[in-house]
């Protein structure tokens, strides 16, 4: 009870302990499914280049849907658009992954699954809007910490795939992602209701067409074009995302097409990363978080660069090559969980409150709009070489961490975001 995670999770009422207490739910729906996802195409019939062109469709779904966010949030509430929105963009495309046979199965499931971006921006809303500012770092901690106790259910995909073979157990998967991700949106929106700004948003664009919305985002860019703080959240959510999105979308790839590893083993692998940064989340990123938010990111690129680089080391033959991947996942849990928390908390914390339904639509916007090409890429360098991608994402955190130097630098004489 002295750790500071459970109790901010002790301490939670309303729409944050709403989407905090059902945000585990995700992980006994989509995360069964996400180790084999890119093998799962690839069993299908695409190809590598197919797999990558997947992946920058769903990232440039997610630009479309990003900017009108903030608009739809604004004009129906968080809490509807949550409930309404999570249906189109998880729900549906699990439907068309049970039944896919081929490349536009994949193509038609990404565009709706970028749906997404809309629910994410106003599940952000409602999560944190009647949050205290103190308690937001917390929050996401807890949001990451939900997502990685889901890996604990790992060993389900893994008994499916070795007892009906890799296709037919993820169609399975898919059918319990559908209902589980329903069971979801449902319990959040019976479990919360409308935030204090959500209403005045509401008052606020009666009458207003979502186009007419949309043309107040020139104001919104001002806004966030006078804050370096905004910039810098940007800039570090962008690299991020484009290293979460090739490591998400080529580790199955390189782990089962040069490694070796057999199918039924995949999901032991982002099992183990996620206890892994469950140990850190409750034991040293806490203690690093306290001040400045500095130290943790430098920290937590250099490790995810450490864990990139042990796993295109590991040997291709031999039992050395597990224990190497598993050394891999020590660096890539602490890097991956640490920046994706920070990630999320820079976002909120530089967040015009006014505004903060289409600033974080125009700032999901950009991201997205930035990271999108990355899945290609990563397809193409992977259709090379399985290592390539993996290089690329060293280059992504040098990147990260030098941007974050040169702006702690420029900003030390100031009072930096703390917890």
């Amino acid at each position: 009870m002295n750790n500071p995670l459970i109790k901010t999770l002790v301490s939670l009422r309303g729409n944050p302990r709403a989407c905090v207490y059902t945000e585990p739910l995700w992980g006994l729906s989509m995360n069964l499914c996400l180790p084999y996802a890119s093998v799962y195409m690839l069993a299908v019939g695409l190809n590598d280049v197919e797999v990558g062109f997947i992946a920058s469709v769903y990232m440039l779904s997610q630009v479309v849907f990003a900017f009108l966010s903030g608009a739809i949030t604004d004009k129906l509430g968080r809490r509807k658009t949550t409930a309404i929105f999570d249906f189109f963009a998880w729900s549906i495309p699990c439907l068309i992954w049970i039944r896919a046979e081929n490349f536009w199965f994949f193509l038609v499931a990404a565009l709706f699954n970028g749906i997404m971006k809309v629910p994410t921006n106003s599940w952000d809303c409602l999560m944190v809007e009647d949050a205290e500012k103190s308690q937001i770092t917390r929050i996401y901690s807890l949001v990451i910490v939900s997502g990685q106790l889901s890996a604990l259910f790992a060993p389900i995909s893994s008994i499916l795939v070795s007892r009906l073979t890799l296709v037919p157990a993820i169609r399975i998967l898919y059918i319990n992602a559908f209902v589980v991700m329903t069971l979801k949106l449902i319990i959040l929106f019976i479990c919360s209701k409308e935030t204090g700004t959500g209403m005045i948003r509401i008052r606020e664009t009666r009458g207003k067409t979502i186009f007419s919305l949309l043309g107040g985002y020139g104001g919104v860019l001002r806004i966030m074009g006078k804050s370096p703080g905004t910039i810098f959240a940007l800039i570090i959510t962008a690299l991020v995302g484009a290293v979460g999105m090739i490591n998400t979308t080529f580790w199955q790839v390189i782990a089962s097409k040069k490694l070796m590893v057999p199918d039924s083993l995949l999901p032991f692998f982002p099992m183990l990363r996620s206890v892994i940064a469950l140990v850190f989340f409750f034991t040293v990123i806490p203690h690093l978080t306290k001040v400045s938010l500095r130290t943790p990111l430098i920290l937590g690129f250099a490790s995810y660069m450490v864990g990139q680089t042990i796993l295109i080391s590991a040997p291709t033959e031999g039992v050395l090559k597990y224990g190497i991947l598993c050394l891999s996942l020590v660096f890539d849990g602490f890097g991956a969980g640490i920046l994706a928390m920070l990630a999320e908390s820079l976002v909120a914390l530089h967040v015009n409150v006014a505004e903060r339904a289409r600033v974080m639509a125009i700032q999901h916007m950009i991201i997205m709009f930035s990271t999108s090409p990355f899945g290609w890429i990563g397809g193409i360098l992977s259709g090379f070489s399985r290592d390539l991608p993996f290089i690329l994402n060293i280059f992504l955190l040098l990147a990260g961490m030098i941007t974050t130097l040169i702006y702690y630098r420029h900003k030390r004489s100031k009072k930096y975001e703390s917890i």
